[in-house]
């Protein structure tokens, strides 16, 4: 079980965009608020992916993923939430 502070979390979240994170792994489409692009969860031909800037979320609508930005670190690199606040420290 994790010790982390709710106040550390929320600092980083605040600190971060969550379309300059995802944009690193996933080429994105769209406006000023919504972006579309193809899941790097799963396999697909047609973008289910969305990333709301505005909201700081991601949501895939063919496989269910979804959070915020540490949400996403932690599946695309396969991280506990300790060694995600590890390298955040």
């Amino acid at each position: 079980m994790s010790m982390i502070d709710d106040n550390f979390i929320e600092d980083v979240k605040a600190r971060i965009n969550i379309l300059d994170i995802i944009s690193s792994y996933v080429e994105l489409k769209g406006n000023a608020e919504s972006y579309k692009g193809l899941c790097p969860f799963h396999n697909e031909k047609s973008p289910s992916f969305m990333v709301n800037e505005k909201k700081q979320i991601f949501k895939c609508f063919g496989c269910g993923e979804g959070g915020d930005a540490i949400a996403f670190i932690m599946k695309k690199e396969n991280l506990n939430i300790d060694e995600m606040m590890t390298i955040l420290n």
